[in-house]
């Protein structure tokens, strides 16, 4: 998410002024991409820049923070599952910068359509925070950390959740002879329901229609190939029962 946040705010106007990675190879390359310089050790930043964003893996962004002493600067998270006071020690003005999206590198992304959530430690960073995300789209939300936590754990079960199903469906076709574009159109169909609310109502498929013949069918074929699969079957079944009966 550096790459793109960074290249974000340069096409803002925005100056960025270093950039700091554990691997300075990165850091140079994505310093060179921005016009900016690189930070030796994240414990000798610079300390006169306006914002200064952490956009690392989950489990190093406190102690990345514990490395930071920036005084009054604003210092943000990027994260949708590690609270706010994972950065408290970093500086007395500290929020969090989310949107529910994967960020791929080297993949162009039209921020003006992304949804960002934002938090910070008072009414003035939060502001602050605020009136930087609305600088690359006009879709900004309020959330405390409980709520964006709740939230990723949806953009989990839509984004992650969706593409192992997919994944998983990959390897039974190509054990057929075939491949993914078999089930493209669908693929495609599902995506757009979720212009729609109430999906629970557009749900279609065996367990909705209660068709048992086609679903123990399924469940041989599930048990002698993958039972593991079997369980995850039996789970999305029950569900969609239990929601559409």
């Amino acid at each position: 998410m550096a790459t793109h946040l960074g290249l974000a705010f340069a096409e803002k106007g925005c100056a960025i002024g270093q950039v700091w990675s554990r691997n300075a190879n990165h850091a140079a390359a994505l310093a060179d991409r921005l016009g900016a310089a690189t930070a030796a050790d994240v414990e000798r930043l610079d300390t006169d820049s306006d914002l200064y964003i952490i956009a690392v893996s989950d489990d190093a962004i406190a102690d990345v923070a514990s490395h930071l002493k920036l005084g009054d600067r604003m210092v943000v998270h990027t994260s949708g599952a590690t609270p706010l006071s994972a950065i408290a020690t970093a500086s007395s003005r500290t929020g969090v910068l989310w949107s529910p999206q994967t960020f791929v590198k080297d993949v162009a992304m039209d921020y003006s359509q992304l949804i960002f959530s934002v938090e910070g430690n008072s009414d003035e960073s939060t502001a602050f925070i605020e009136k930087m995300a609305l600088a690359l789209t006009p879709t900004v939300h309020r959330m405390d950390s409980p709520t964006r936590l709740r939230c990723h754990l949806a953009a989990v079960m839509v984004n992650n959740f969706g593409n192992a199903l997919n994944a998983m469906a990959e390897q039974m076709l190509q054990a057929d002879g075939f491949d993914l574009s078999l089930l493209r159109p669908i693929i495609r169909q599902t995506a757009a329901k979720a212009e729609n609310d109430g999906l629970w109502r557009l749900q279609t498929g065996p367990a909705a229609r209660n068709d048992r013949n086609t679903i123990e069918a399924h469940r041989r074929i599930l048990a002698q190939q993958n039972p593991r699969l079997l369980q995850l079957y039996d789970a999305f079944t029950q569900i969609i029962t239990d929601e559409t009966h």
